[in-house]
Formats: C-alpha cells, structure tokens, sequence
C-alpha cells in the first residue's frame, strides 16, 4: 500500500498547534488534542468584501470579481442613477447613469460595460441602453421591448433575456454594439431570472411565471433549449459565470435566501451559502470567482454589502477515520 511520504515526499508530523501557513493537501498531528488535521477543499464558500457606498436593491451589475461595476438601482428613497466600481476590496464612484432607473440589467466589462432595461417610477419599464467608458456613460440603441429584463454577453455583443414588461416575457434580443435585434424566444415566459454566458451561448434559470420555477434554458445564439431544474425554485436572484460553469444565488421562495447553485452545464449543485440572505442582488464574475452585492434583506432592508466567492476554498479539517 502506499504511504504518505511517498505520495507527499513527507511523512506525517506532530505538532503541538496547527501550522500557520499549512500548504494544500497537508497533513499533520496534533499531539495537543490528540487529533489528526490537514488543510483540504471545503469547495464554494462566500467571504465579505467592501461594502457599496450605496446601500440599495435592483441594480445591475458586469465585470469581474476585482474590477466589478454597479450601477442604477433603488436606494432606500427611490431609483437611483448611481455607478459604483470595485478594485477587489474597495467601492469608489463612477460616473452617473444619463437614465435613472431600477432594475437595469448588466453585461460586459468595468471599462466596457452595458447597462439596459429597468423601470422608473413614474415613467414605467425602460427600453433604453447605456454603454460605460471606464468613466462616463453614453446612449446606444434602445431595446426593441421595454422591460426589466436578465443580461449577458459584452457591451458590442449583448444579450437580453425575458423579464417584466407588466406581464412575463420570453422574449429574446441580441445587441451588437449599436442596435439590438430579435432572437429566439425562451421556451417559458418569466420575469425575476437569474442570467449567465455570452451572446451565442446564454444561460437562464429560475424566476417566476405565476409561481416560482426552477427550470434552466441553455442559448444558442438561435435557439433556447431545456437545462437542468435548479435544486431550489426561485425569482428575484442573479447570477454570473458561463453557460457551462454558472453560478446562482441569492433569491427567494417566499423569503430571502442565501442558498447558491453551480451549474456544470448539465445539472446544477450545491454550493456554499452566502452571509447575508437576500434578494435582488447584482453579481458579477465567474463560478470560481463571483461577486454578489447589495440586495434586499429579509428585513426588508437595502444592504450595501458585498461578498466574493472562491471555488475551491481551503481550510484547516479534522480526519476521521474509520475500521469498518
């Protein structure tokens, strides 16, 4: 049988505390407690970030988990026009959007970014778009369908995905960096979904109908075809990544919840909770490295928190073992 130290080029030590800087797949002996530890995958966990300057709940959101963007949304008064970029630790301002709205739905980048869609309060669902420089906002083309609406893709190839439009919509339309064009409708009307992927490759799930659903649509620049149900039906969460490495969160049932999902492309898993339960948070990012912020707690509550996802994480286990 093979040992340890032929595996690991070590054997097991014995120490009096744990390391303080174990490396992965490390093992020891803690002769203190009597307890042997090593340092393994925990998979998918949430740890804080820096908190918005802004506390609020619908905006929208592009990028990655260190050059993130946050822009639009409703603060605790009203909708808000309100652009925020993240550093990997840190909030600071950007430019503020020519169109204040809530619910505007994001993709692209912190330097290229696309914002569209969403709702202000007098005027009703928004069929505007917006595209960030790094600094500032200018328009582009206007949505074919007014509607509060998922996003994907890239600021010159967007994609938008169902959503609200005082009634559910399947519709589905591409952007190409000017105007936005027709595509081919989602196989269930629904609004409240979370999103993921690029133009010719989307991602959709969740949401509600009448009731909320569970069910995943994969795009393929052309046509919507069914995914694997999400473990928990839900409206109102957000997601980030690909179409083939996706991640959920986020959302609620008929509470806020903090349950996350990741999606292989065939079916979706469990992943780690985040801290703070809420609903209608933006994300940005990737499965092994997203960004959920702000939201509206179970308190009904607009959080100007941020947390990061790492998939793998690692930290300190004890091993059991076993004789039968």
């Amino acid at each position: 049988m093979t040992t340890f130290k032929e595996i690991r080029g070590t054997a097991v030590r014995s120490l009096s505390s744990d390391p303080f800087n174990p490396e992965i797949g490390q093992l020891w002996y803690n002769n203190s407690i009597g307890v042997l530890k090593g340092y393994q995958s925990i998979g998918g966990a949430w740890a804080s970030g820096g908190s918005l300057s802004t506390a609020r709940r619908t905006l929208g959101g592009a990028g990655i988990q260190t050059t993130a963007l946050g822009f639009g949304g409703h603060d605790d008064t009203s909708a808000t026009n309100v652009t925020e970029e993240y550093n990997g630790s840190t909030w600071t301002g950007g430019g503020n959007m020519g169109t204040t709205r809530e619910g505007p739905a994001g993709a692209g980048t912190q330097t290229a970014g696309l914002g569209f869609g969403g709702y202000t309060f007098p005027l009703g669902f928004r069929n505007s778009t917006e595209e960030y420089d790094g600094s500032a906002w200018t328009g582009g083309g206007n949505l074919g369908t007014a509607r509060d609406t998922a996003g994907a893709g890239t600021q010159t190839a967007g994609l938008a995905m169902g959503g609200d439009t005082g009634s559910v919509s399947a519709a589905t339309e591409e952007y190409d960096g000017s105007a936005w064009t027709a595509g081919g409708s989602m196989s269930t009307a629904r609004k409240q979904t979370g999103g993921a992927g690029i133009q010719t490759a989307g991602l959709v799930f969740g949401g509600k109908t009448t009731v909320v659903v569970a069910n995943t649509e994969e795009y393929d620049g052309s046509t919507w075809t069914a995914g694997g149900n999400m473990n928990t039906a839900r409206e109102e969460l957000r997601g980030c990544g690909t179409q083939t490495a996706g991640l959920g969160f986020g959302g609620r049932t008929t509470v806020a919840l903090s349950a996350t999902e990741e999606y292989n492309g065939t079916s979706w898993t469990v992943g780690g909770s985040l801290a703070i339960a809420r609903r209608l948070p933006a994300g940005a990012g990737t499965q092994t490295a997203g960004l959920a912020f702000g939201g509206f707690t179970e308190s009904s509550a607009n959080s100007a928190a941020t947390e990061e996802y790492t998939n793998p994480s690692f930290a300190v286990k004890t091993i059991t073992t076993s004789t039968s």
